[in-house]
């Protein structure tokens, strides 16, 4: 599997559920490159809009990767 299809309705159903206030996004890449792709980051854009129109902020969204990781919220993307 080389892609995933992300839904806001999907990510922040259970943040809604429990009246958070606030959630971080993290996801792994299996080739073990934790740089972001660009629709790493045009899914984060688009997540964080969403968060941000009923009211849960997107802290950060982490990509793992092997022994290391990216801060998309470091490196500028929210």
């Amino acid at each position: 599997m080389n892609a995933s299809i992300v839904h806001p309705r999907e990510v922040y159903k259970e943040a809604f559920r429990r009246s958070a206030a606030s959630i971080i996004c993290l996801h792994n890449h299996p080739s073990g490159d934790p740089e972001p792709s660009r629709e790493d980051i045009d899914v984060t854009k688009r997540l964080a809009e969403c968060g941000k129109i009923i009211g849960i902020e997107i802290l950060d969204h982490i990509i793992i990767g092997e022994k290391k990781f990216v801060s998309l919220k470091e490196k500028g993307y929210l």
